[in-house]
């Protein structure tokens, strides 16, 4: 994938896949599944109230008896079906719809009927990458609030098994800091240190990983060139692992509000693509996202 467009075109090329959708019942979930089905970037089944998903659905013109519609009122009922679907076989996807982010999440997680793998769940950002030259991933920006070194491990291996599903054999991989050399002051510093060394040593498979980096030398060759730099990751990471929340949610909004980049987010780690919305996103947000996780189910 060169880009997230590319996706997009990808996805319509392929058999549909799809979407158990948890509690669509808000109108713009219910517009985003009409523009999704009309693409023909997924199916939906929409778990919740029947008659108000029938109600959503008339106001956007369509025609309930198009759409397959499991009733379950209660939003807990109604994720947990939402995942049973995918664990059954009749989706491939589960979504979060108008429901707490904690009730979708505990269903996922279910250790008997959920989709748990005993991997950790994170959140993956990806934009096209400033210089034409392929998707930049960035990871954790929603999930993992403050990392340990071999949650961190866990993150990166998430973020490399998305990348190679979008073709990228070998990513490079920047751990992330506020410098790019190792500094016991700075305990990320001596985490990007560790997780290099962890992957020259083969603990870590299928990337190239390097660290500590700042942003600039990480993204930047000529940056990278300025502070003598080497190695095959420096200016030229593929993915970026950051120190914790706080840096990962930051950069995934300057991305939206600074920089007014087209995103996709991914949910990795569980036995399936998970698509978790925010209503604030853009449509073409959306859209790609939920590409994205047909495209790699």
């Amino acid at each position: 994938m060169k880009c997230l467009d590319d996706l997009l075109v990808a996805v319509q090329d392929r058999p549909v896949k799809k979407i158990a959708l948890a509690v669509p019942e808000e109108p713009g979930l219910i517009k985003l599944v009409k523009q999704a089905t009309e693409l023909r970037l997924a199916e939906f089944i929409l778990v919740g109230d029947e008659d108000r998903i029938k109600e959503l659905l008339s106001e956007q013109d369509l025609d309930f008896k198009d759409f397959e519609i499991q009733d379950r009122k209660d939003h807990k009922q109604a994720a947990e079906r939402a995942v049973s679907l995918v664990v059954e076989k009749m989706a491939e996807v589960v979504m979060k719809g108008e429901l707490h982010t904690a009730t979708f999440l505990k269903a996922v997680l279910g250790k008997e009927k959920g989709l748990r793998t005993g991997n950790l769940i994170s959140e993956i950002t990806l934009y096209d990458k400033i210089d034409g030259g392929g998707l930049q991933l960035i990871t954790d920006c929603a999930m993992n609030i403050s990392p340990t070194l071999d949650e961190k491990k866990q993150i990166l291996e998430n973020a490399v098994e998305l990348a190679r599903k979008l073709g990228y054999e070998k990513p490079k991989v920047a751990v992330l800091s506020a410098l790019e050399v190792v500094n016991p002051a700075i305990p990320d510093t001596l985490d990007a240190a560790i997780l290099s060394k962890m992957a020259d040593r083969g603990q870590i498979k299928n990337a190239v990983v390097d660290g500590p980096f700042a942003l600039d030398n990480a993204l930047s060759i000529a940056a990278a060139k300025q502070k003598k730099i080497g190695g095959e990751v420096a200016g030229k990471a593929d993915i970026i692992l950051v120190p914790n929340l706080q840096v990962g949610n930051a950069l995934h909004k300057a991305l939206v509000y600074i920089a007014e980049k087209k995103i996709a987010a991914a949910i990795m780690g569980a036995a399936a693509p998970i698509v978790m919305l925010s209503r604030s996103d853009s449509t073409e947000t959306k859209l790609v996202s939920v590409a994205l996780a047909t495209y790699i189910s």
